[in-house]
């Protein structure tokens, strides 16, 4: 899996916590950085027989910065995840935030799995992400 010209993980990619196993394959999430050095956070879905078949990538990132405390820090535009954690449905990412403090997101699971789905994929992309 590599970066995507015109996308917002189009300069580079990177692993951002261990996959998750799920029923659906296993559920990755990754870091991406665009053009202009902004980390933002995608998930992947890779086949559970075939981890290196990718079967499906978030068309948009599910975290980006958007905040004060994520634009400006140490190293600004930043949000990078080493890791999260399952608790029922909510998948709860914590993440580094312009490598000057630490937060946590939350993301339903199934919701996730659902925009994973490769026909849910097909959408036109928005241009918010350049």
């Amino acid at each position: 899996m590599g970066p995507r010209p015109g996308y917002w993980d189009s300069k580079k990619v990177g692993v951002a916590g261990s996959p998750l196993l799920t029923t659906k394959g296993w559920l990755l999430i990754y870091h991406g950085i665009s053009e202009t050095n902004t980390y933002r956070l995608g998930a992947a879905l890779l086949d559970l027989e075939d981890p290196t078949h990718v079967i499906a990538r978030t068309v948009d990132p599910i975290l980006e910065p958007v905040e004060e405390y994520e634009h400006k820090g140490q190293v600004s535009n930043v949000v990078f995840s080493c890791g999260q954690i399952v608790r029922g449905d909510s998948l709860i990412i914590y993440y580094g935030a312009a490598d000057t403090v630490v937060g946590a997101a939350t993301v339903s699971l199934k919701r996730l799995l659902a925009v994973l789905d490769p026909k849910a994929l097909s959408r036109p992309r928005t241009s918010r992400n350049a």
